[in-house]
């Protein structure tokens, strides 16, 4: 059992805390911690304890860095768990992840409408290459069919290449073919969607 003879404020991170037994610095924690567990000087710990305050300080830790993946766009559970297996152990971030889902900050469903609904708007794409984005983010494939349903190439490919076909509308045919229809397989769309849509624009642009 040790004694808790001083509780320091860290220099360098103000949301850091030092704390010190018996006289020598111990460990640091979050000031979250400190708070929540009550600590102060005067307070003796166990052993035990003291592994407990390091463990809900590795979590503190592991929800923020959570948190900071989520402020810049939504993300699927898969991709937190990825990024966050770099830095954390596995018990930590099943805890952060199971936080999340209560508070309803990690949701596939939400986030591959949220994918599909973006790609929609500034970067139209075939169903089949938004399928192997979703994957890639580790999306479940029946989740992911679910979302696409509904989803027509066609009027897709024709939003898709308006910008690109006007940019090439002063080309020949055979180039406009084939560089508008080599930009919309790239967007994941099929050769006869991609043809098709060719078509169409070469005609009301011509």
């Amino acid at each position: 059992m040790k004694t808790i003879t001083a509780i320091e404020t860290q220099k360098r991170g103000r949301e850091r805390v030092s704390i010190f037994l018996d006289g020598r610095f111990a460990f640091s924690v979050g000031r979250g911690v400190v708070e929540e567990h009550g600590l102060h000087p005067g307070q003796v710990l166990s052993d035990s304890r003291v592994e407990e305050l390091a463990a809900a300080d590795l979590f503190g830790k592991c929800l923020n860095a959570a948190l900071r993946l989520l402020s810049y766009r939504p993300r699927s559970e898969a991709e937190i768990r990825t990024r966050l297996s770099r830095r954390f152990n596995g018990e930590t971030i099943d805890g952060v992840i199971l936080q999340l889902r209560e508070r309803q900050m990690i949701d596939d469903v939400a986030f591959a409408a949220f994918w599909r609904e973006a790609r929609d708007s500034f970067s139209p794409r075939g169903r089949r290459l938004l399928k192997a984005e979703l994957r890639h983010k580790g999306v479940d494939r029946e989740l992911i069919d679910k979302v696409l349903d509904g989803i027509d190439d066609e009027e897709s490919a024709y939003r898709a290449a308006q910008k690109r076909g006007r940019t090439l509308a002063k080309e020949d045919y055979e180039t406009f073919r084939r560089k508008l229809g080599a930009f919309l397989r790239r967007r994941g769309f099929s050769y006869g969607v991609a043809n098709r849509t060719t078509e169409r624009l070469w005609q009301e642009l011509g």
